[in-house]
């Protein structure tokens, strides 16, 4: 009698949290207000939602119920206009209780030994563990091992002595951002979700079909959670291998992008990629330890993926080597050079600045005893970032003079709305780690 009553009290909270998401009565709560959380939280008031958006950063809160922008390629109106229809961006935690659907967008990092570091997701998690209640959904949006949910969501909320799948709803949907890329937005890009039991995935799938033009559900938590871990492994093993090629072509007297763009003329069974100073973004230079991280878990040895991780992490120190080489090919050491870094974006045309290889090059180079400076338009004031020296630096204007004052340029991120004429005119060196330039010049080492 007592399972019956409980499969029945399970369908009715199913039920009617399903109605609520289809007739988008429901409340959206977002945690965490950057380049994932951010952009979800508009599309949730676009299209009718309540939203409550949770930060820990009071500053961005302020500036959100302002209906300001702190980040670039998001707009001040689609802020002010969600503000407009309902948004609210908040610190305090305990509103938790108030929302329908509690979504977590927060960073997932790696610890110095490169290991997962869970603690912005499990802080996340206990902080709302007080205000779960029945008929909620909770799904974890961030890059994870596969098993997370299973392992550190569904315990929280059984601890609170609610039942997965009757009265809370556990799914995990990967975030699929590409700041700057105008071709794909929130909603057009399909959406993954992966459910703890089938009622979970119903309510997962309700929940995005009213924002997202396709969801695509899949069978399992681990699965929506391994099909992130591929989809960026998938990038950072080809990156790598290019990579690769880029040194081998290098010893060879060849530049690499005209290898690539020869070969990309092949119709059929070569799909582009591009080497770089180093990986750089929130997913591309840490997903793939996440995966090798937890395959140990099973006694599985990943070395393809490892071994692509070696290669593009060793990036940096191949270009650091072709800027010395350059210098010294001109008299000059490293050691008193100036150094200009020109892009510090993780790449073109966006102000992201999560694991930027830029700033590994500008660290790398002040420890040789170089003085740097930076160019870049999209990042007027260089910012405080983890795990990485602060340079208490404004991004230099480009001008004729200002180019001619360095004894060397790199182009370490090639953002479209620079005039590399200019800068070929007038710099001394530039270490070009992007291929911007294709005709050799007396002044451009390709790197």
């Amino acid at each position: 009698m007592d399972f019956a009553d409980n499969g029945k009290r399970g369908a009715k909270v199913e039920t009617d949290l399903l109605d609520r998401l289809t007739a988008k009565s429901s409340k959206i709560g977002i945690y965490g207000l950057g380049y994932v959380g951010l952009p979800l939280a508009i599309r949730f008031s676009e299209v009718g939602f309540k939203v409550v958006g949770f930060d820990v950063d009071t500053e961005k809160v302020r500036r959100l119920d302002a209906g300001e922008s702190y980040i670039e390629h998001i707009s001040a109106a689609s802020i002010a206009g969600a503000v407009q229809a309902g948004f609210e961006a908040t610190t305090d935690i305990s509103r938790s209780s108030e929302v329908d659907a509690l979504i977590i967008c927060v960073p997932t990092p790696l610890n110095k030994n490169r290991e997962p570091d869970m603690s912005f997701v499990i802080s996340t998690l206990d902080a709302i563990g007080p205000y779960i209640r029945a008929g909620q959904v909770i799904s974890l949006e961030s890059t994870t091992y596969p098993g997370t949910t299973e392992e550190e969501i569904v315990p929280r909320i059984e601890a609170r002595g609610f039942a997965v799948g009757q009265d809370v709803f556990a799914v995990y949907s990967p975030e699929r951002e590409d700041p700057g890329n105008a071709q794909f937005s929130t909603r057009s890009i399909p959406k993954v979700c992966g459910g703890h039991t089938a009622s979970c995935l119903a309510v997962g799938v309700a929940l995005y079909t009213g924002v997202i033009d396709r969801v695509v559900p899949v069978s399992s938590t681990k699965a929506a959670e391994l099909t992130k871990l591929l989809e960026n492994i998938h990038r950072a093993v080809n990156i790598g291998l290019v990579n690769e090629m880029k040194v081998v072509a290098d010893h060879m007297g060849l530049d690499i992008h005209e290898i690539i763009r020869a070969a990309a003329t092949k119709p059929f069974g070569f799909v582009p990629y591009y080497p770089g100073p180093g990986l750089g973004g929130h997913c591309i230079p840490i997903d793939p330890f996440y995966l090798t991280w937890k395959a140990r878990e099973y006694g599985v040895n990943t070395r393809f993926i490892e071994l692509a991780g070696e290669i593009n992490s060793a990036m940096p120190d191949y270009v650091i080597s072709k800027l010395n080489q350059a210098l010294n090919q001109r008299k000059k050491s490293v050691n008193g050079s100036t150094v200009l870094v020109l892009g510090i974006a993780y790449k073109k045309n966006v102000d992201d600045m999560r694991e930027s290889p830029s700033v590994v090059l500008m660290e790398k180079l002040q420890d040789l005893g170089a003085t740097v400076a930076y160019s870049d338009p999209h990042v007027p004031v260089f910012p405080k970032l983890r795990d990485h020296a602060h340079f208490d630096l404004s991004s230099v204007a480009l001008t004729p003079e200002s180019i001619a004052g360095f004894d060397c340029v790199l182009l370490a991120t090639d953002h479209d709305d620079v005039d590399y004429d200019m800068l070929r005119e007038h710099a001394r060196l530039v270490i070009d780690t992007r291929g911007r330039y294709q005709a050799p010049a007396h002044n451009i080492t390709k790197a």
